[in-house]
Order: C-alpha cells, then structure tokens, then sequence
C-alpha cells in the first residue's frame, strides 16, 4: 500500500542496481552524519572545522593535511558543476523534465562556485580529507541524480505531477540561500577573522536560514525529478543539514553570551 501510494508521486525504482545502492548509502552516510554533527563530531570545515577534531583518547589535536578554504570550496563543488554540463552532451535528446533536472543541479552548483570565487570571505583553511570526501560525495549525487533521470526516460509519468511545482521551490530556495550567504558575507570585512552573530533576513528566526533554504531548493529538485533517489538523497541532506545547523547553533551559543535565546538552529519558532 505505502509503494502503491508512492508511485503516484515517483517513478517505479529503477532496474539498475548501482543507483540503488548509491541511494541507500547516499541515505544512510548523510543521515549518519547528520547525527554525529549533534554529537560534536563535524565535518572539518567553516567556522566547526576546529571543534571536536581530537584523537578522542588523549584529547589532543590531530595534525592532518590542510588546504586554503578558498581552494577547498573550489574543489568541493566544482566537479559536481562539470558533471552537471558534462550530461548536456552526454543525453543531448532529453524531455523537458530531464532538461529541467540537470540544468537545476548545474545551476546549484555553478552557484556555489560563484559564491565562492565572489561572495563569501575565508579566513581559515580545510582538511584536505573533507575536501576530498565532501568533492566526491558531491560528484557522485549530482551525478547518479543525473543518471537515475535518464533511466526513467520513455517511462509513464507519475500520476501527480509535481514539476511546476519543483521549479519555483527550487529558485525561492536558491534565491533565499543566495541573499543570507550575501548577508554572512558581509558581517566581516577582507581580512577580518573575528566572527559575529548574523543579523538581518531570517537571521532573527533562525541562525541557519541559508541551509532552510537549501532544504527547499533541494525539494525543489526533488518535485522535478520525481525519482527515489533525488527523493533519498534530499531526505538523507535534510538530515545532515538539520544536524549541522544544531551544531551551529551550539557553537554560537558557546561564544556568545548574548546570543538570542529566542533564535531556533532551523525551522523558526520550532527546531
């Protein structure tokens, strides 16, 4: 009964075994580290890349291999990017809804390539074993999203439609991720190091809005594809983004004593 109802809603799971296991890992590695970002363990970049990154014995700081944070968010997302433009000329004859989906996880991660070449400040530096898991991980969802599409190519639509429904999801939530990345852009000036409490937008809700809108943008993705891995692997970054948004907001509350008790990780008024 619960695949039947599904199905008015995704495309039958697709034959090819590879996406299926890239599903259920995509799934369960995000939502794992979603959980171990509520439990002090993060992802070693941006403002937690220094919090809870000790040998878990001695207490002491693990030295490992570092790259600027600039160069490290290059990497990170700009694979996923040419993965993105690469499915152009690889599907040339697509639908529309194919169309739709890669050119919106092109567009996501050009974004993000933007952003980091002209909006955000760095002042730190990132492991060089997160940029490379986080620029593979990337890869490998844009990738496999793409590809699950052109599985489905020539099958029967589901029986809702929710493509012109994904599409403006998709650019209110790209559109709101933009603006409060602008906004944490401009709390320090070039060269500052010192953090803030961000201000402005929803930033008196929430102290994560640009990951709420993240979330959106990737239902948005999500309701154009209408496959069950872009449905896994948005769930599965729910999660991971639900997690690291507690965290952030447990940091803040660490270094500020005036941080707004009023100000929730995510969702206003809720979480």
């Amino acid at each position: 009964m619960v695949l039947s109802a599904l199905l008015n809603f995704f495309y039958p799971p697709p034959a090819s075994l590879v996406v299926k296991v890239m599903a259920v890992i995509g799934f369960a590695s995000l939502t794992n580290a979603g959980w171990m970002e509520t439990k002090g363990k993060h992802m070693q970049y941006s403002k937690l890349r220094n919090v809870g990154d000790g040998d878990g014995s001695k207490g002491k700081i693990t030295e490992k291999a570092k790259v600027p944070s600039k160069l490290g968010m290059i990497v990170l997302y700009t694979p996923a990017f040419l993965a993105g433009v690469s499915s152009f000329f690889l599907f040339p004859v697509t639908d529309l809804r194919f169309n739709l989906l890669r050119s919106a996880v092109t567009v996501h991660f050009f974004k993000r390539v933007l952003e980091v070449l002209f909006v955000h400040k760095f002042s730190g530096s990132m492991d060089l074993e997160a940029m490379i898991t986080i620029s593979l991980s990337y890869l490998a969802s844009a990738s496999t999203m793409i590809y699950s599409q052109e599985l489905v190519q020539g099958l029967p639509e589901p029986a809702i439609d929710l493509k012109y429904i994904g599409v403006p999801l998709f650019l209110v939530g790209i559109g709101g991720n933009f603006y409060h990345h602008f906004l944490l852009s401009k709390l320090r000036t070039e060269g500052e190091k010192q953090y803030k409490i961000p201000q402005g937008g929803f930033f008196s809700l929430v102290i994560c809005p640009h990951y709420f809108f993240e979330i959106l943008g990737f239902f948005g993705i999500c309701c154009i594809s209408q496959t069950m891995y872009s449905f896994a692997f948005t769930i599965g970054t729910t999660f991971y983004l639900m997690g690291r948004s507690y965290a952030t907001r447990e940091w803040y509350k660490s270094k500020f004593e005036e941080f707004p008790k009023d100000v929730k990780a995510l969702i206003p008024y809720i979480f």
